[in-house]
């Protein structure tokens, strides 16, 4: 049977008419530009004041806004600097038409508009700017929506791996315990094996929820008073065993002159745990042999009020070549070393310490080991 074929009027969507908002005190000012404008299928609306341009705006954004700044309330100067203050509204081109000397345009390109025009621009000119405007706003709409889209997989496409996982950890951690029968000896490795990759994979799925929570602005933070000696000494035991297990040495050192009671920033609890685990973890996978140190110092320079708190995980490990250190902190790199990871925690670190207004920096050499330097500001009861 042949399918009926489409209505030709709904077969393809409707082309998108961009919107142009003209802002002017004298109706007459731009009806040339108006006219033309409409003639070259833009849909053209018009206010006459900048109380009432906001108005509009609020209602209904524009994809671009052609504003005059001599307005008879106030001036188009003003509009434009409301219009970028305010994050409700999405972004749209603004050209500013004012007088045309170095004052004017300084001004207004300072406050937020795009571009700022004289009076007397030549209709055809005028209307070239406007395109060109509309091109950008395009692309930026399509930056958005592509980035957006980006983030909607991620999100789901890691909440629908983390499911299965979760089940497949509890049917293996039953499996070990012996809840369906006994293990044959032979199949005890495998079935650890499998264990073990399978908390990988729920762990790195669980990061990527993590950073995709960040970079969507999106991520509940409670800071509150962290001492810092304390939460070390909890993950120093946790990662003990790890070290341990190969021959290394994992030292929790204070710096001297350093009080334990002054350790103390505001922060989020569980955030700075990932941090230390994240950082003294990578520095026992990539040490073969010799040892792991956290160290904390506090540092004051001049008043209490500008004192801060240095946490240092050092290593004695494979280093990091020059060339991969630039690109240290971002997504996905791994560097050249030929070890297991998946190149998200130093990203992850790098989020959390910025979320808490630090810095991290690194210094290694190859063979010799590594250093990364974490400052954050003293919390102040």
């Amino acid at each position: 049977m042949l399918s009926k074929p489409l209505n030709p009027t709904t077969r393809f969507a409707s082309p998108r008419v961009n919107r142009i908002l003209l802002v002017n005190a004298l109706p007459n000012i731009f009806r040339p530009m108006r006219s033309l404008l409409r003639k070259r299928g833009y849909r053209v609306d018009s206010a006459y004041s900048g109380m009432e341009a906001l108005i509009r705006l609020e209602q209904f954004p524009p994809d671009l806004l052609l504003l005059d700044t001599d307005t008879a309330d106030i001036d188009g100067y003003e509009v434009t600097r409301r219009i970028r203050r305010n994050p409700g509204l999405p972004f749209f081109p603004i050209v500013l038409v004012a007088d045309h000397n170095h004052a004017s345009v300084v001004k207004g390109l300072a406050l937020g508009a795009d571009d700022v025009v004289r009076p007397t621009v030549k209709k055809q000119e005028l209307f070239a700017r406007i395109q060109s405007m509309l091109r950008l706003k395009h692309r930026i709409d399509e930056q958005a929506r592509i980035n957006q889209q980006h983030e909607d997989f991620i999100a789901s496409l890691t909440h629908d791996l983390r499911t299965p996982l979760i089940a497949a950890d509890h049917v293996l951690h039953l499996l070990r315990r012996g809840a369906f029968g006994k293990t044959l000896p032979k199949m005890r490795d495998s079935l650890e094996q499998v264990v073990q990759s399978n908390q990988t994979l729920l762990e790195m799925v669980d990061t990527l929820l993590e950073i995709y929570q960040y970079e969507a602005g999106c991520k509940d933070l409670y800071f509150h008073g962290v001492n810092i000696w304390e939460l070390s000494q909890s993950v120093i035991r946790e990662l003990t065993p790890l070290a341990v297990n190969k021959g290394l040495t994992l030292n929790l050192t204070l710096a001297r002159n350093t009080n334990e009671t002054l350790l103390w920033i505001r922060g989020d609890r569980l955030e700075l745990r990932r941090l230390l685990t994240n950082l003294v973890g990578n520095a026992i996978r990539y040490t073969d042999t010799g040892s792991v140190e956290l160290r904390l110092q506090y540092m004051t320079r001049d008043s209490p009020e500008n004192s801060s708190i240095l946490l240092e995980v050092e290593d004695t490990g494979i280093g990091i070549a020059p060339e991969e250190q630039e690109f240290l902190f971002e997504r996905f790199r791994q560097g050249n070393h030929h070890r297991r990871g998946n190149g998200l925690g130093l990203y992850h670190s790098h989020q959390i310490v910025q979320a808490h207004h630090g810095t991290i920096k690194v210094e290694s050499d190859v063979g010799k080991g590594t250093l990364f330097v974490i400052r954050f500001d003293l919390f102040q009861e």
